[in-house]
């Protein structure tokens, strides 16, 4: 069965004027429930981890600033959120419903969160709406726990995964790959294992081409035993923070050459969906629905 990290009413966590797009985290799970892509049971709702978890990545002074409220108003700005207790709170469950997510992937192949992929949280410090980086923070648990001996990153969301490549630039059992638009943000970028920078205005073919060529040898040069995918939709021509003029059927054709690759390989797979930023609510949604109907296709 395939289970679903989901927080419900996750955009209440959060200041009355950032609620919207995030109103897509509820959006999608009534979707998914709606198409009948998912019954009440694949979705778990996520709780927030033993620090330990979070601190084998994250700063103790970082972390426990974010706890207490006492980060400084810099570091928020930077951010992007007024902090409160609640939106920490959901932040730590974010990075728990990775983690669970990642134990039942180990045991069935593929499980996902319909939030997370906050890869622009760095180990001392926040970013670009993201406090903790939860698929880091999974990656740790693995080789902590050794449960994984080398792990692969897909990051494909539209910004490069700045604060997991940093994370993760000394780490050789964890190896980072991100597909991204060249002149979006992060406007200073880190350096990953490995970067592909995509001109503005990269559509379905040139995107989809680039990726069917660097994947299969990426997966035969890595030979990663465990796979995080970040499945951003702000490739997507529509969105407003992306500069990429992919469009939903792209999204869609990418998960399948993404996924269909880890299964046939038998890699096990944790799922978090990352950014979506179009005008219309429904782009997002119907382009994040997609993702689940390919990893149930082909896993189920």
């Amino acid at each position: 069965m395939l289970k679903i990290a989901y927080l419900p009413q996750y955009e209440q966590f959060l200041p009355p004027g950032h609620r919207f797009p995030m109103a897509k985290y509820s959006l999608l799970a009534q979707q998914l429930l709606h198409e009948g892509i998912c019954d009440e049971s694949n979705f778990f709702e996520p709780i927030p981890p033993d620090d330990k978890h979070i601190l084998a990545v994250h700063d103790p002074e970082y972390y426990y600033d974010l706890l207490n409220l006492t980060i400084s108003h810099s570091e928020a700005l930077a951010i992007g959120f007024p902090m409160s207790r609640t939106l920490i709170y959901r932040e730590r469950s974010i990075a728990g419903g990775t983690l669970a997510a990642t134990d039942y992937a180990l045991r069935n192949g593929v499980a996902m969160n319909i939030a997370g992929g906050t890869h622009h949280a760095y180990a001392d410090r926040g970013e670009g709406f993201c406090m903790l980086n939860d698929q880091a923070i999974a990656a740790q648990y693995l080789l902590d726990n050794n449960l994984a001996k080398k792990i692969l990153i897909i990051d494909l969301d539209v910004h490069q995964g700045n604060g997991t490549a940093k994370i993760f630039e000394n780490e050789p059992r964890v190896f980072t790959f991100s597909m991204h638009a060249e002149k979006n943000f992060p406007f200073t970028k880190e350096v990953s294992d490995l970067d592909i920078a995509l001109a503005d205005g990269t559509t379905d073919e040139i995107y989809l081409k680039t990726l069917e060529e660097v994947l299969p040898e990426l997966l035969e040069k890595v030979d990663p035993d465990f796979v995080f995918y970040l499945s951003g939709v702000d490739i997507l021509e529509s969105d407003t923070l992306g500069r990429l003029s992919c469009t939903i059927e792209g999204c869609r054709q990418r998960d399948i050459m993404v996924l269909e690759s880890l299964y046939n390989k038998g890699l096990p797979v944790q799922i978090s969906m990352g950014g979506g930023y179009s005008k219309q609510i429904r782009h997002i949604v119907d382009a994040h629905a997609h993702t689940f109907k390919v990893a149930q296709d082909i896993y189920y």
